[in-house]
């Protein structure tokens, strides 16, 4: 059997900077427009039925406006006519209304049971379309950009059973061979689960082909279908086609393959099958305690563990039962071990940092347990009694001033079950990489260069890291390109926080709340006067800033996007350019 490898993520420490100080806000206006729409966008309400937190991650949350990221500063999105109206910014002085690029062929209206309508542009010239109700279509729009006559015309249109949304899609040239993939998120029932919600996520990746230059026709040439039990924070396929990647809270596994799925679709799922535990494990501020349950008649003899300051090998009857990177680093020289009287095998060892919490034993290995005690749990809750005060730093004057709600997330307290970062080969299926993201929390993604998979910007520690998938890559497979100074720290007080975004080339990043707020935090840039810090003495050479712009408008904000040079936040009834980049 193979198994997946451990990975890591590799930061750059020259994309750090330690001695970042904050944001200063800027009271400096920022030009904003605002177009009235024809026609209120095609919203779509979660039905009675939909009430899982799932249904409002996938649905509830959904980014109704589309950037097209081979044209800067185009965006799309679809209205309740049933049309695909788009808006492509030369000058912000000058705005056109949204024209029409498409209509839906059908009546949205006349379905109960339907998704938000949903774009993919796969590339310059193609894009994949949901209508929200089963449907996808392949539609060749040729050159997208400013030209009133632009016509998209469809190459296939087919029904692919329950209602879905398109995560992503990517356009392959093999010889004469064209081929469309994409992947599809539906949220579906399953009437024999009795312990959880009794709905599970589905991933559908469907690959649609052209064989030769001479076939007119494009068909369905493969299905593969993954399940799990969240809905993906990020999810994509390869450019090359060769692979997926997925970020999840729940790991997804494939259950269907090939071509010939619909005599199985609806098939019941596989029970989930509970596995026990390989070795459970316990931590105090000093040390660790790992039990390992021993097969009957073990003797010292069998057991052979190796401690190294940041390593841990554990062979038992000659065969390697744990062996990794640590967590943390430990006193190797004092760490020992012993068989109990209940045939167990029990290991201590004693941090070199103490006080540090280990959120998992052997870094990547989820095959442990955790224990936490009651007196653990009462410990941390007394911790954290002072976060309750209703102003956030009631002493600032003092040497250790107590953290404020900014710096408070559930991810900094509790170490439940983590995110992880899976890559899946296409063509077998299986999971070939795994990262262990642990506390590092998904933020966003963003699409920064259209021929690569799209970014993902997680937290690390107060800081967020936006990382850049390279299939081709396998020594470094996720490359860290960019940091947002203290962005970790500040969203987390952000209680209403709705949408994320960020420049394509990192300038800025963006977050908006649920009404009318938008929050925008620069990269750090020369000062063009001398600034000096009053507590050290010292020049400040460069300062980063801290805008907010307040739309007028009491409509809830559907829509999301940034370019390099504006921001575009979509409500029901408006659309808003709020002017970002002013040199230019």
């Amino acid at each position: 059997m193979e198994v997946a490898a451990n990975c890591s993520l590799r930061v750059k420490r020259p994309l750090l900077d330690p001695r970042f100080e904050g944001y200063k806000l800027s009271l400096e206006p920022l030009p904003c427009y605002q177009l009235e729409l024809d026609a209120a966008v095609a919203e779509v309400k979660l039905g009675d039925d939909q009430y899982t937190l799932e249904h409002m991650h996938a649905f509830g949350m959904f980014n109704y406006l589309h950037r097209d990221s081979w044209n800067q500063d185009s965006v799309y999105y679809v209205d309740t006519l049933g049309r695909i109206m788009t808006l492509t910014v030369m000058l912000d002085t000058a705005l056109g209304k949204p024209r029409e690029v498409f209509r839906l062929p059908t009546d949205l209206t006349t379905y109960d049971t339907r998704v938000c309508a949903s774009l993919s542009f796969t590339s310059p010239t193609w894009v994949t379309l949901s209508d929200g109700t089963g449907r996808l279509y392949v539609i060749a729009t040729g050159e997208r950009g400013s030209d009133a006559s632009e016509k998209w015309e469809i190459v296939f249109n087919e029904e692919l059973g329950n209602p879905f949304i398109i995560i992503h899609s990517i356009s392959l040239q093999k010889m004469e061979e064209h081929s469309i993939a994409t992947l599809l998120l539906r949220i579906e029932k399953e009437d024999l689960d009795m312990k959880g919600s009794g709905f599970y996520v589905c991933l559908e990746w469907v690959t649609i082909s052209k064989k030769n230059k001479d076939s007119q026709k494009y068909e369905i040439i493969k299905r593969d279908v993954l399940h799990g039990k969240s809905v993906p924070h990020y999810a994509a396929i390869e450019p090359d086609g060769n692979g997926l990647m997925i970020v999840s809270y729940k790991s997804f596994q494939f259950v269907q393959s090939g071509q010939n799925l619909d005599e199985n679709m609806h098939e019941d799922m596989p029970q989930e099958i509970k596995v026990e535990p390989l070795y459970h494990w316990q931590q105090t501020e000093d040390d660790l305690t790992v039990t390992i349950q021993l097969s009957e008649g073990s003797t010292k003899d069998d057991i052979q563990i190796q401690f190294l300051p940041e390593n841990i090998s554990i062979v038992l009857r000659d065969q390697p039962f744990l062996e990794g990177k640590l967590y943390s680093s430990i006193d190797h020289e004092s760490s020992t071990w012993i068989i109990k009287e209940n045939n167990s095998l029990e290991i201590s060892l004693i941090k070199k940092n103490e006080g540090l919490t280990w959120p998992e034993l052997v870094v990547g290995d989820k095959r442990g347990e955790l224990i936490r005690d009651a007196a653990q749990c009462a410990a941390i809750a007394e911790r954290l009694m002072h976060l309750t005060s209703e102003e956030l730093n009631p002493n600032p004057d003092r040497e250790k001033p107590p953290c404020n709600a900014q710096e408070l997330e559930e991810c900094d307290i509790f170490f439940e079950e983590s995110s992880s970062l899976c890559r899946f080969d296409g063509s077998t299926l299986k999971t070939t990489h795994v990262v262990n993201l642990g506390s590092n929390q998904y933020l966003f993604s963003v699409i920064v260069d259209p021929k690569e998979m799209p970014c993902f910007c997680l937290r690390h520690d107060v800081d967020a890291l936006l990382w850049q998938p390279h299939s081709s890559q396998q020594d470094e497979m996720w490359e860290h390109i960019a940091t947002f100074n203290a962005l970790g720290y500040v969203q987390a007080s952000k209680r209403d926080k709705k949408f994320f975004a960020c420049a394509p080339d990192y300038s800025y990043v963006a977050l908006c709340e649920c009404l009318r707020r938008v929050f925008i935090y620069r990269q750090p840039t020369p000062m063009a006067t001398v600034l000096y810090n009053r507590k050290e003495g010292r020049k400040v050479g460069q300062v980063a800033k801290q805008q907010v712009a307040s739309l007028e408008t009491n409509d809830p904000i559907l829509g999301f996007q940034a370019t390099n040079e504006r921001l575009f936040v979509l409500t029901t009834k408006n659309l808003f350019l709020i002017k970002v980049n002013t040199e230019n």
